[in-house]
């Protein structure tokens, strides 16, 4: 019997319930299924519920310039069917909805990347967690300014927020952190939030949560340590070394790379908790008029995209740069051959063509390609601070 999609509905709950907490090891039952900001999908075997993914509504920068991305999240499929096409339909199905809703590319973490590699995702990016050791924390630049700190108030939100943009928007691959998906007002539920108040705003915050761990006293997980300049960034780092002698070392889950590879005393080796981040290109002329791109000369590319699972965009494409915009339009010779995996790499900057010819994931003349290279530049590492 055919595998048959639907969107979820509440009327699913428990066996949604069921399928996460088998593949998820999830011990508390949601009290709804749909929450603002999330679709999901339903795939159904003789009747039954049979797996289930979930869509959530996110963008992230690339150039500056927030672009509509689906969060796929909670794949799970019932162990007794696996190996009869339910993932693969329910990732067939999800293209076409979140192309339906303007999400022109899609990321998830995938913890079977063969499987996503098929529908045309890729490895495009990193989340990072660094462990510092707390000599290392006090051997940080002290600043030269002080700038007294308070701790955050609900009337904070919407400043820290913009923040946080202020900072994000220069980082390729980081979320936008937009409602409903993201509720701003969860961060006043960590232990600890501080503001650095400016003239015109905040000029820096950090939230932090106390955890326990093997150490007798327990960790500190510092969520977001966001400074608009080096002397919000030290300030913050300088208010860390109030822990000495309560903990041995800081987590930090990495927003700003700035903050450990140009102002920490990072020691030479660290431990490093990584996760990579796939991303797919759902529609390729929107992602690309949505982005934001570098000013260049006029030029122009002429692409062969390879893409069984989005028809839409596949075929024959010129992605031209003139006047300062870029634009993907019908036609041209197919010089250089793309195939879907390849989008996605190419699109965050993760990878240069060199690279993905070596992958087998394009072809054509290298000088062809390089116009390509000269679009995303060379922006660093794409990241993203947020897990879904």
């Amino acid at each position: 019997m055919s595998v048959h999609i639907r969107e979820y509905t509440e009327d699913d709950l428990d066996a949604v319930f069921r399928l996460r907490k088998l593949a998820f090891n999830a011990s508390e039952r949601p009290e709804r299924l749909a929450r603002p900001g999330t679709r999901g999908l339903v795939a159904e075997l003789d009747g039954k519920v049979a797996g289930v993914l979930g869509i959530g509504e996110y963008a992230q920068f690339y150039g500056g310039v927030a672009v509509p991305m689906g969060g796929i999240g909670g794949v799970a499929v019932d162990g007794a069917t696996r190996g009869r096409g339910v993932a693969a339909a329910l990732l067939d199905a999800a293209l076409p909805v979140m192309r339906e809703h303007g999400q022109s590319i899609s990321v998830l973490y995938a913890t079977v990347p063969t499987l996503y590699r098929k529908r045309g995702w890729e490895r495009a990016g990193l989340f990072e967690w660094v462990e510092l050791p707390m000599d290392r924390v006090l051997a940080a630049p002290r600043p030269t300014e002080f700038l007294p700190s308070r701790p955050a108030e609900e009337s904070d939100l919407p400043a820290l927020h913009d923040c946080y943009l202020e900072v994000a928007r220069t980082i390729d691959g980081m979320a936008d952190r937009r409602p409903p998906r993201i509720d701003l007002a969860k961060v006043l539920e960590l232990d600890l939030v501080s503001v650095l108040p400016g003239p015109n705003g905040l000029r820096g915050y950090l939230t932090a949560q106390r955890e326990s761990s093997d150490r007798d006293m327990g960790g500190l997980e510092v969520y977001d340590l966001i400074g608009v300049d080096a002397e919000a960034q030290l300030n913050l780092l300088a208010s860390l070394k109030s822990w000495e002698g309560t903990l041995e070392a800081i987590n930090l889950r990495i927003t700003d790379p700035a903050t450990l590879n140009l102002l920490g005393a990072t020691p030479m080796r660290y431990p490093v908790r990584t996760s990579t981040w796939m991303l797919r290109v759902v529609d390729l002329p929107a992602a690309v008029a949505a982005r934001g791109w570098p000013r260049l000369a006029n030029a122009a590319v002429d692409l062969e995209i390879i893409d069984e699972h989005a028809p839409w965009h596949a075929g024959t494409r010129r992605i031209v740069a003139e006047d300062g915009t870029v634009r993907v339009e019908p036609g041209g010779t197919g010089a250089v051959r793309m195939h879907a995996r390849a989008l996605g790499p190419w699109f965050s900057g993760a990878q240069n063509t060199h690279a993905l010819r070596r992958a087998g994931l394009l072809e054509g003349d290298p000088t062809d390609a390089a116009v390509l290279d000269q679009l995303v530049g060379a922006s660093g590492v794409p990241r993203l601070a947020d897990f879904f």
